[in-house]
């Protein structure tokens, strides 16, 4: 997926940034059942997420909180990355010269992308594509994602866990409910 291998400034390999990861996708799932430390699927694969970072600075200098807001927009609204990812992403592409610091006051450092980060955006351009083309996909599925369809379908899960529990089914029983079910599939589909 990605060109390159990064080097120092003086080039000197210290940073193996843009290797993809063995998953393949833009979704990396990490640790037992997608998780690791109580949290969800990580959205974007090694690299990635430095790709969009150089990609938002393009279009302006941006601080990270504005790095931050940009990607929650690219996505619909449906994640946020968290300082904690974002701040030490910049200043890694700050040390690779790939962004420079523009401007800093109070504290807040205003990024902008540098000759080699333009560079190494149109060497990955076709990375870039697919990684942007992944989040419109994203942004898209986040329009239907509303709290009230979360609970609609885990209400119906719980309900036929909990009719399933109750024991064995005869097969009049098992026909209505798998009737049921078929009914509201139609039921959807036609809306």
């Amino acid at each position: 997926m990605f060109k390159r291998f990064i080097g120092g400034h003086h080039g000197a390999p210290h940073h193996r940034m843009d290797r993809p990861h063995h998953g393949g996708g833009l979704f990396e799932e990490r640790g037992r059942g997608g998780r690791e430390g109580g949290r969800g699927p990580r959205m974007f694969e090694q690299g990635s997420l430095r790709l969009v970072i150089l990609h938002l600075l393009q279009d302006k200098p941006r601080h990270g909180y504005e790095v931050i807001k940009a990607i929650e927009q690219l996505v619909g609204g449906s994640y946020s990355p968290s300082p904690g990812v974002i701040y030490p992403t910049l200043t890694l592409l700050e040390e690779m010269g790939y962004a420079a610091v523009e401007a800093e006051a109070a504290g807040k450092k205003l990024y902008r992308i540098t000759t080699e980060g333009q560079a190494f955006l149109v060497e990955n351009a076709a990375a870039l594509e697919l990684i942007l083309k992944r989040l419109e996909i994203k942004q898209q599925a986040s329009g239907t994602d509303t709290p009230e369809l979360r609970r609609a379908i885990q209400n119906f899960k719980l309900a036929l866990h909990t009719r399933l529990g109750k024991g064995e089914l005869d097969q009049a029983q098992l026909h209505a409910i798998i009737d049921l079910i078929d009914a509201a599939a139609v039921a959807i589909e036609r809306t």
